[in-house]
């Protein structure tokens, strides 16, 4: 799988490169993908192909328990913060709302439940803290894409707290 992962991820970071550097081929992939696309992803690699790259990083190098984790970490507690976020009234932190952001804990933390009381994963307090990270990746503005940066730096830590 990991191999397939890393097919995947080269071949997506290659069709990125190309159609940033061929305007005709962008026009097409974005005609095509707009529904689908941010509107900085037409200038810019997309979240989809920075999250295969992540996929491939965390279960190269991470410990599976850790890379599956963090993954869903993002799947599933990103789209609940951008939900709740969009939705919830009140101050801003970055431009985002701290709601979305305990949305994305609450999320996260959900998921490590379902992870360790289905036995797919070993309790550790690591994984707890883990999406508590991923949660705060995803409110403060770094540079790289969070579908890179919440994947790498919550399977980073969970990975050394359990090392």
């Amino acid at each position: 799988m990991t191999i397939a992962l890393g097919a995947l991820a080269f071949v997506a970071l290659a069709l990125e490169v190309t159609r940033l550097r061929v305007p005709g081929l962008n026009r097409l992939y974005l005609r095509t993908l707009s529904p689908l696309l941010k509107r900085e992803e037409d200038r810019r690699i997309t979240g989809a192909t920075y999250l295969l790259i992540a996929a491939f990083l965390v279960f190269a190098f991470l410990d599976r328990d850790v890379a599956v984790a963090c993954l869903l970490f993002l799947s599933l507690g990103d789209p609940a913060a951008a939900l709740v976020g969009q939705r919830v009234p009140g101050p801003r932190i970055f431009g985002k709302s701290p709601g979305g952001t305990v949305a994305f804990i609450g999320v996260s933390l959900a998921v490590t439940g379902i992870l360790v009381g289905s036995g797919v994963a070993s309790y550790h307090w690591a994984l707890a803290a883990g999406a508590a990270i991923a949660g705060l990746v995803e409110l403060v503005p770094l540079p790289v894409d969070d579908n890179l940066t919440i994947p790498l730096l919550s399977g980073a830590f969970m990975h050394l707290a359990m090392g």
